[in-house]
């Protein structure tokens, strides 16, 4: 049976939508084999589930690598192009921000409460109920930028996985990390490695990793600082912004630091958009922006002023955001009112914000965006 996402991969291919990568060969193959034995496979049967155990699943794919090698198209070229009925394509945060409401509802459900909503009242144990939600409304569960950075969720994705593969969920995930780094340096990590295995052995793990970085191109082509604040600035950067999230939306994204949670509405996959007020001009500290760094590859900071004596506080705060994202290597897109040099050039504070004008002058150039990974 021909290839529907061979045949549409193919199609951009002869449109120039896209160009000629074989770093992406591997991943193609596996997802058309993943393809073919979805449609293969036979439908899932309720009245069967209830006398015997649902046959495995088609084992699912798991793609990894640098951010920009098109990997998230892939992913979604394969959705799009997939007969598995009933499918689901979200964002990791979205989907365990469900799974976290599921959980509540559960404990915290009457009876019929329950029964309205998972089929069944009696237990003490949330998991099996809400894997069985969630596996009655996707045969295919494809994740993109799949990372783990909340315990809450380290400590439950094992038992949840475990029954969702059982009930015959396949998975297809996109991350920048391999299986073995997600949840790196996590509390109480330990926990979490059985979850890794359980991973591991249920799909098939493909590294999608060419040299060439397709938003790297758009940066390029843009620039990465646009100032001053007027409506041409303000297009561009918000275009940019667009082009860089392709089909993705913006899902947001919850932060977890020392128990605390920082809500980042303006957020998809490994890609941040804050305004300057938001995250500078609120009680954050360092520990805050080392956790947004960690959680995002690129981060698109909106709206900031020139800076006086008078904001002094907040410019300090920018100061500990900009070497936060300096250190962790990430890729910074600014709108600004002024160019970096000009955001602080008197006052208290001045001489030593040269240092930050530096390292952002640094952060826009060619030669950081190329060696970014």
């Amino acid at each position: 049976m021909p290839s529907a996402l061979q045949a549409a991969y193919d199609e951009r291919l002869a449109a120039g939508d896209i160009r000629p990568d074989p770093a992406q060969g591997e991943a193609l193959r596996a997802l058309v084999r993943l393809e073919g034995e979805l449609a293969a496979a036979p439908p899932p049967n309720a009245l069967k589930r209830l006398f015997r155990r649902p046959e495995t699943p088609p084992r699912g794919i798991y793609l990894f690598g640098p951010v920009g090698r098109g990997k998230s198209m892939l992913m979604d070229l394969f959705f799009e192009t997939a007969t598995a009925e009933p499918r689901r394509r979200t964002h990791f945060h979205m989907f365990m921000g469900e799974v976290h409401r599921l959980i509540e509802t559960w404990r915290k459900g009457s009876a019929a409460e329950r029964r309205a909503r998972f089929g069944r009242s009696k237990g003490d144990d949330p998991i099996p109920p809400v894997a069985g939600v969630v596996a009655a409304g996707a045969r295919l569960l494809c994740f993109d930028e799949f990372q783990v950075t909340d315990i809450a969720d380290a400590m439950i994705l094992g038992r949840l996985f475990e029954a969702l593969f059982a009930g015959g969920v396949t998975l297809v995930a996109t991350s920048n990390r391999p299986p073995d780094e997600l949840y790196k340096n996590g509390l109480n990590r330990q926990l979490f490695l059985p979850f890794i295995e359980l991973l591991k052995a249920n799909v098939e793990v493909v590294e999608v990793g060419g040299r060439h970085d397709y938003r790297l191109d758009r940066l390029r082509a843009a620039g990465a600082w646009f100032s001053p604040l007027d409506p041409d600035n303000e297009r561009s950067f918000d275009t940019l912004w667009r082009d860089m999230l392709g089909r993705a939306e913006e899902t947001g994204a919850t932060v977890e630091v020392l128990g605390r949670k920082i809500t980042l509405p303006h957020a998809a996959g490994g890609m941040l958009r804050a305004s300057f007020a938001s995250l500078c001009s609120v009680a954050l500290g360092p520990n805050d922006y080392l956790a947004i760094a960690e959680t995002f590859h690129t981060v698109f900071l909106e709206d900031v002023p020139k800076l006086t004596a008078n904001r002094r506080e907040e410019a300090r705060r920018l100061v500990i955001l900009i070497d936060a994202l300096y250190e962790a290597h990430a890729r910074l897109v600014v709108l600004a009112e002024a160019q970096p040099a000009q955001l602080y050039p008197a006052g208290g504070g001045a001489f030593e914000f040269e240092r930050t004008a530096s390292r952002l002058e640094e952060m826009r150039s060619a030669e950081w965006l190329e060696e970014r990974e």
